[in-house]
């Protein structure tokens, strides 16, 4: 590959190439697949997969749940994305984007369908008039940084991620100009958790949903294993705020859903009835296999 490409006049898609993501990714949107999706039996119906876009929306209904919330049951279907999944029919009705989490509110007449993992949240909240702050100022700040974390995560996954992760070949310049950005963007949360508990203080919000599934995993090695490479022992203040998240148990359970990679008992590949986390876990699973 020349390290001095120059674009040509008119972009033509190399289907070979891309990386990781080769097989699945392609210029063009829609539906590749007829195929309808499954419904379970609750109000509200989850396809995903859990990537850290997932993660919080599964987070958001197990602390709805938590809070006694009978209305927020859901079945979490599990859509394989290397597979192609998110490009059957029926996923892409849901979420024309076709990226997961796609999402159903069957007590709506007719269903409403959501699709991104911040309008997924926002909705919830708004629709249970929890977790998100009542007073005026404080919302507001708590959507700026829901909001903030949809415009960077692009920059962490698409960007650092991929070029760090994925490609098929390292290159300094992309590796090093958005290595520098994410280690800006740690930066900005790590003075900002300096001074508050949460990201919107002492209140626990979507905003610290929002943000942990990315920023949390990062600063602990979970995802592109890039802890050492941007130091991330440095934001202390993060460690901390992540510390004291993952001790949540709504947190450890929707951690789990739709996981389909790790130790067997960290791994809940569909979810259907809270007694799912101790009976169908792929360690419980396999056991009586």
């Amino acid at each position: 590959m020349n390290n001095n490409y120059t674009p040509p006049k008119i972009w033509e898609w190399d289907k070979e190439f891309g990386g990781k993501f080769s097989g699945i990714n392609r210029p063009t949107a829609g539906a590749r697949e007829e195929k309808a999706l499954k419904v379970g039996e609750h109000p509200f119906q989850l396809y995903s997969l859990a990537t850290p876009n997932g993660v919080k929306v599964t987070v958001m209904f197990e602390e709805l749940l938590s809070l006694g919330i009978k209305e927020a049951e859901y079945d979490a279907h599990l859509i394989n994305i290397m597979e192609g999944e998110q490009f059957t029919s029926g996923f892409v009705a849901v979420n024309p984007n076709s990226k997961i989490p796609a999402l159903m509110d069957h007590s709506t007449t007719p269903p409403t369908r959501l699709f991104e993992s911040g309008a997924m949240l926002l909705y919830l909240a708004d629709k249970f008039d929890v977790l998100i702050p009542k007073e005026p100022v404080k919302r507001t700040e708590c959507l700026s940084w829901l909001f903030w974390q949809m415009a960077s995560a692009p920059i962490l996954g698409g960007g650092f991620g991929h070029f760090y992760a994925y490609a098929p070949e390292k290159y300094q310049y992309p590796i090093d100009r958005y290595a520098m950005e994410i280690k800006r963007q740690l930066d900005v949360l790590n003075q900002h958790l300096a001074n508050n508990r949460y990201m919107c203080g002492d209140e626990y919000s979507i905003a610290d949903i929002a943000i942990w599934p990315w920023y949390g995993a990062l600063v602990t090695n979970k995802v592109y294993e890039a802890a050492e490479f941007l130091q991330t022992h440095e934001y202390t203040h993060i460690l901390r705020w992540n510390d004291e998240i993952v001790q949540r148990p709504a947190v450890q359970r929707g951690r789990i859903v739709n996981r389909t990679w790790g130790e067997p008992s960290s791994q809940l590949h569909e979810r259907h009835d809270a007694s799912d986390f101790e009976t169908k876990t792929q360690d419980k699973l396999t056991k009586y296999q």
